[in-house]
């Protein structure tokens, strides 16, 4: 099996040393990406630890796919404790960042422990060291960029960092990247601003050889050829499609459609497409650089979950009103979908649908805790009896767009989640509108058969996230090309996949997750059904938890709590 080559990278944020740990056993079996980072958080975090206290460690890492020049692979991984769900959870980036990062040389970095003043770590091939920026004190996500590149030479490219939001422990704080592209969801910027670490810098020229088929420059035509609509649009084509289908979520929830979509729609957003985007190598660019003439606001995007997040959920119609939101929250380090359903859920509270002034005004204070904002920066699990709103998410997470009450095998996958309700766990939506085959499409309605594909589509999502492949390759790379890319069966790639996802599960058990936690805020018929059948394909107890025999073998899990 192709994997990731290189030692483990420790930093000690709080002692300023590095450990270089090898870790050759671990990338040979757990492939890179998610697997390899969910395998040394699950050995090296404390199961009881605090998610913003100093033994809390992120770990970043890329797979063997980041070292081809095939489109689709311009992305990485970070994993962590989270601060909005309690529990194991990885996160996933686009942007250039991971071929800077592969030329450190290592196959994983760690950032744990707890620094006195603010700081920026460098990591490069030579070694790590640590500045002390006190002058970047709630500075903005381009404000820290552009620091970093006049005092260092290194362009955004290179770095992550955190904005406003991570250092004031917004629960739903991300790490952003190349400037516009975000480890978004869970999180994990609160955990580096706990740990007072501005950002990080990967720079270096020791990339370990991967040997990559050439079925990679065949993989890389077809994309570059390719008239998918995500060209133009990204992934905001969806947008009048799922209202259509009533799958779009609306005024906090409260509807699953939107009279207001056409000006929300993906054909808005491609009007005010003003250039091409794309990640590292890939020749698909589906990104959305977007620009509005008259007020000349600039910003990436927005995706569709923004689109749903601050557009139909919060009862706005205009797009240069979302694209204001996602800018303000690139800048301040925000996850898009959390911001978006907080704010959507205080504008319930007070009847203030499509107020663009008071949304705007919200984002700013949730990212620096004023008023109303350090309430709303909790997240909507902690806050909701407090707004006298329902509480829509699960595990603590804020929902994305695909509505379960429509789509019910996307609904069951949001509750078996690891990671609470993120629609790219299972990614089952596309099965259900559907965006694939007729052959493999599934009724919208009900859970029958869905079980088992929910399983599979986790695992393969392991998979991809551990290559580290895009997502939206699904029509590019099927399974037979995958395994000729990896060097490895179909069937124990699946497996691998599997065990990843009871390594997290396991995790969170012992945090005190279990079936009570894999539960939706409304109703789907047959759901518990649904779920027994989710547990037994899993091989899990009843309980959802699971049995320490699953966790046993080689792979050096422990076989006991």
């Amino acid at each position: 099996m192709k994997h990731v080559r290189g030692p483990l990278c420790s930093v000690d944020v709080g002692e300023q040393t590095a450990e270089s740990v090898p870790v050759d056993d671990l990338v040979e079996t757990y492939l890179g990406g998610r697997a390899l980072g969910t395998k040394l958080a699950h050995d090296r975090i404390p199961f009881d630890v605090d998610p913003l206290g100093p033994d809390n460690s992120v770990f970043f890492a890329t797979g063997p796919l980041q070292h081809s020049t095939m489109s689709f692979t311009g992305r990485m991984s970070a994993t962590g404790v989270s601060p909005l769900t309690d529990g194991l959870l990885s996160s996933n980036a686009g942007g250039f960042l991971s071929r800077n990062f592969t030329g450190t040389g290592y196959s994983a970095v760690e950032i744990t422990g707890e620094s006195d003043d603010l700081v920026i770590v460098h990591v490069t091939d030579d070694g790590v060291a640590f500045e002390s920026v006190p002058g970047l004190e709630e500075a903005t996500v381009p404000e820290t960029c552009e620091y970093i590149e006049d005092e260092h030479g290194l362009d955004a490219e290179h770095t992550v960092v955190i904005g406003p939001g991570g250092e004031n422990g917004v629960r739903f704080a991300s790490i952003m990247t190349s400037e516009e592209r975000a480890f978004g969801r869970g999180g994990l910027g609160a955990v580096l601003g706990s740990k007072n670490v501005k950002a990080i810098t990967f720079d270096g020229d020791s990339a370990h050889e991967v040997e990559i088929p050439p079925l990679q420059m065949e993989i890389h035509g077809e994309a570059a050829q390719s008239d998918h609509i995500m060209k133009r649009q990204g992934t905001s084509s969806m947008t009048e499609f799922a209202n259509m289908v009533e799958a779009l979520p609306t005024h906090y929830f409260s509807d699953l459609s939107f009279d207001g979509a056409e000006g929300i729609s993906g054909d808005r957003v491609e009007e005010k497409k003003y250039k091409k985007g794309t990640c590292s190598a890939c020749a698909f660019a589906c990104k959305l650089p977007t620009r509005d003439e008259e007020s000349g606001l600039e910003t990436e995007g927005p995706e569709y979950e923004t689109v749903m997040a601050f557009g139909s959920n919060s009862g706005v119609d205009d797009i240069v009103d979302v694209m204001k939101s996602n800018k303000l929250c690139d800048e301040l380090g925000l996850d898009t979908i959390s911001a978006g359903d907080v704010v959507a859920a205080y504008l319930a509270s007070e009847d203030e649908f499509g107020n663009v002034e008071l949304i705007h005004e919200l984002v700013e204070r949730i990212a620096y805790r004023e008023g109303i904002g350090d309430t709303l920066a909790e997240g909507v699990e902690r806050i909701h009896d407090d707004l006298g709103v329902d509480n829509w998410t699960v595990k603590g997470l804020e929902f994305p767009a695909h509505d379960g009450r429509t789509l019910n095998g996307q609904g069951l996958a949001f509750a078996t989640s690891n990671r609470g309700a993120d629609h790219m766990y299972a990614e089952f939506y596309p099965y259900e509108y559907p965006l694939v085959d007729k052959d493999d499409a599934f009724e919208k309605a009900g859970l029958e058969d869905k079980p088992p594909k929910i399983v599979e589509l986790e695992n393969l999502n392991v998979i991809k996230d551990s290559a580290v492949l895009c997502k939206f390759s699904r029509d590019f790379v099927d399974a037979d090309r995958l395994e000729t890319l990896l060097d490895a069966d179909y069937e124990d790639l699946l497996a691998l996949g599997g065990e990843v996802v009871s390594l997290e599960r396991h995790f969170n058990n012992q945090r005190g997750f279990d079936r009570a936690d894999d539960t939706l805020p409304y109703e789907i018929p047959g759901f518990e059904d649904g779920l027994e059948a989710y547990y037994d394909e899993r091989d899990w107890n009843d309980d959802g938890t699971v049995p320490a025999e699953r966790l046993g073998g080689s792979n050096g899990a422990p076989a006991d709590d």
